[in-house]
């Protein structure tokens, strides 16, 4: 065979496959567009600082000296500021996640102070170890920094150790990462077990030629979503046992939430991710366009846009809205506030009224996609 006979014919195989890849829209989306979508995820979801971070302050007694220490939180470009007239009312803020730390402050600060050394207590929100420990940080440089600038406005020389920081962390006391991380994991797999269950299930009947044999029946697509979807839903009950087993016997991550509200607000959220998968399948086309999409649409978006590593208030405001649009947001703010908090009821009416909203409008997507149509 002549070079130019192997020349010619590579050329031709190249035409082919390069026509062929320009008529698969969901290959050319997967080389060009998918690219760019992880880079604009990891470029705007990775992100370890922590640009807003919500201080609750409790001053027993205000004094000059107490002021002078609070107003260096203020200048802090990185810490919001919000006074409590008592602890208790910060203890509930706390709890309803409404801030990340508090600054109690004693009655007896200023004396402490005149002899020398002074007690601060700072309480961190365990539920994100990352953003406690940074917010940690962020106060007790603020501190040095009031102490700093009080010391050259006296022209008097700051002492190392003029105020104790004495830090504690509630509701993950021992800081493991582990505790943060497992009821996050639970949103993960929920999210890709059910899009990927139900995500094929559609599409596969589509490309072997059996659906067309359910639309010459009288099935109604509302009852082809309820019978598709109560295998999977069995499925991804045991799937929740198994979850919490794990996280409390493997793991020994706490639950001090109760069952009820767990299992009930996990089962809404398995509900989402299985119709969710079968909306997608609904409206694809073969198999491999409904698991890129799939992946693309659920366990990508969980992943990185959820808060299940990142705080999603230090993403840019664009973002953060499409973070409130995904469902596995909502579901990941409650599943870690049952876990490490307790019950909020009032939180659990809240999101899991979303999660029924979506539940909602899912199964209508789904009917819509399997009206008995050819394609």
């Amino acid at each position: 065979m002549s070079i130019n006979t192997f020349f010619r014919r590579l050329k031709a195989l190249i035409g082919k496959e390069s026509n062929q890849l320009l008529r698969d829209k969901s290959s050319l989306a997967i080389g060009l567009i998918l690219p760019i979508i992880l880079i604009l995820l990891f470029g705007y979801g990775l992100s370890f600082d922590l640009s807003n971070g919500r201080v609750g302050v409790v001053v027993q007694n205000s004094t000059p000296q107490s002021d002078q220490l609070i107003s260096g939180l203020n200048g802090s470009q990185y810490l919001s500021v919000t006074p409590f007239n008592n602890f208790h009312d910060a203890q509930d803020a706390m709890g309803r996640a409404e801030i990340d730390a508090i600054v109690n402050v004693p009655s007896d600060f200023a004396a402490q102070r005149e002899n020398g050394s002074a007690d601060i207590q700072i309480i961190s929100n365990g539920r994100s170890t990352s953003i406690a420990s940074a917010l940690q940080g962020y106060i007790a440089g603020a501190f040095a920094s009031a102490q700093a600038i009080q010391a050259d406005r006296s022209n008097a020389v700051s002492t190392v150790g003029t105020i104790n920081v004495e830090q504690r962390i509630w509701f993950n006391e021992s800081a493991n990462s582990t505790w943060f991380l497992v009821p996050g994991l639970i949103v993960l797999i929920l999210t890709l077990v059910g899009a990927f269950l139900t995500g094929l299930l559609i599409a596969r009947e589509r490309e072997r030629g059996t659906l067309e044999a359910l639309f010459v029946t009288p099935v109604r697509p509302l009852e082809m979503v309820l019978a598709k979807l109560t295998p999977y839903i069995i499925i991804g009950v045991i799937d929740i046992a198994a979850c919490l087993l794990a996280a409390s016997l493997i793991f020994d991550v706490p639950i001090r939430g109760s069952l009820l509200s767990i299992v009930s607000a996990s089962f809404l959220y398995l509900l989402v991710s299985l119709l969710l998968g079968l909306t997608i399948s609904g409206f694809s086309q073969s198999q491999f366009q409904a698991s890129q999409m799939a992946l693309l649409a659920s366990f990508m978006p969980a992943m990185m846009l959820s808060g299940f590593v990142f705080d999603t208030r230090n993403l840019p405001f664009a973002v953060q809205i499409i973070s409130q649009i995904l469902p596995a947001t909502h579901f990941m703010t409650l599943i870690k506030t049952l876990f490490l908090g307790g019950d909020d009821w009032r939180l659990w009416f809240k999101e899991c009224s979303i999660l029924m909203i979506y539940i909602a409008v899912l199964t209508a997507a789904s009917c819509i996609s399997l009206k008995k149509r050819l394609r």
